[in-house]
């Protein structure tokens, strides 16, 4: 599986940003997908969620209200809509997908990131 984001860029603080992660390979097997984000010296935090059929969703509590997470699995697309942008959301936001294969052997679990996009909201 393959993960491309898109999207990020400089916006100011109020304004709206979409980004985009195009995945490609074997996306039969995606389950659940993710957006984390890493702002300089932090770590890695996860964002949003969304479960593989994408009724089930979950937020960060510094996001809710403000950011939207959805899927269209026929486009094997992955997006993270950014409302009310803040300064503190500056970060490289990430692509994330958890692939579950069952097999004859059985099950065996994969984690696939993206290579990340720059989001910067300036005050």
């Amino acid at each position: 599986v393959q993960l491309v984001e898109s999207g990020g860029g400089l916006v100011q603080a109020g304004e709206s940003l979409t980004l985009s992660c195009a995945a490609s390979g074997r996306t039969m097997d995606i389950n659940a997908m993710a957006w984390y984000r890493q702002a300089p010296g932090r770590q890695r935090e996860l964002v949003a969620k969304i479960s593989s059929a994408g009724g089930t969703t979950e937020y960060v509590d510094s996001v809710k209200g403000r950011f939207t997470i959805s899927r269209d699995n026929a486009k094997n697309t992955l997006l993270l809509h950014m409302g009310s942008l803040k300064p503190e959301d500056t970060a490289v936001y990430y692509c994330y997908a958890y692939v579950l294969v069952t097999t004859i052997e059985g099950r065996a679990d994969f984690d696939y990131w993206g290579q990340g996009t720059q989001v910067t909201v300036s005050s």
